[in-house]
């Protein structure tokens, strides 16, 4: 049961940072996804590119084969050029990595995740695959936000509780029921308003 509930709950976390991610690119024009502000830093487009090879990487044929394919080429997902500036092809790649997420992680049984499987030749249980990307994902993605609201340049739209807001959410929270659910529930709700 326990890790029926471990299974669901990863499936929402991914979804909320998935969805919050792009929720911040879709407040920027086109152009500022490529801006990079130095040579030590990667553009939100940079950022997309290495997110989808990892994804793409370590979920295919995720229980049979190592999660750092031969074929990947990781330091071409920094490469900042692109060919040209196409917010759909970059959502696109952005689409790819996470259908193969998703596609991996909806195929799992709840009897798997104590599984051995390799990433760089190191042996995970499958969960603790999972609780690696749990962390390196949001990583990024938090990366993202905090960089499109550097390059938004008109008012930005919050993707949790806005500034100075605390007091209400906190008061609309506590005047409802007690209940067991994934944080994310709600804010999923949110977010697709």
């Amino acid at each position: 049961m326990i890790n029926n509930i471990y299974i669901e709950s990863i499936k929402k976390q991914f979804l909320y940072y998935k969805t919050i991610g792009e929720k911040a690119i879709e407040q920027l024009e086109p152009e500022q996804l490529f801006v990079s502000v130095n040579d030590d830093t990667n553009s939100i487009a940079v950022i997309i590119k290495h997110l989808s090879g990892n994804m793409i990487s370590r979920w295919t044929d995720f229980l049979t084969t190592d999660g750092e394919k031969e074929w990947r080429n990781r330091d071409g997902e920094f490469d900042s050029h692109f060919h040209g500036n196409d917010k759909a092809a970059l959502m696109e790649m952005w689409h790819k990595g996470w259908n193969c997420f998703f596609n991996t992680i909806n195929s799992l049984s709840p009897e798997q995740l104590e599984d051995i499987i390799y990433i760089r030749n190191e042996g995970h249980t499958v969960m603790e695959a999972i609780n690696r990307q749990l962390a390196h994902y949001p990583y990024h993605i938090g990366q993202i936000i905090f960089y499109a609201k550097m390059l938004k340049q008109s008012e930005w739209n919050s993707l949790s509780i806005p500034k100075n807001k605390s007091n209400s959410y906190n008061a609309d929270k506590f005047a409802k029921e007690k209940s067991i659910k994934n944080f994310t529930d709600d804010e999923l709700d949110k977010l697709k308003k």
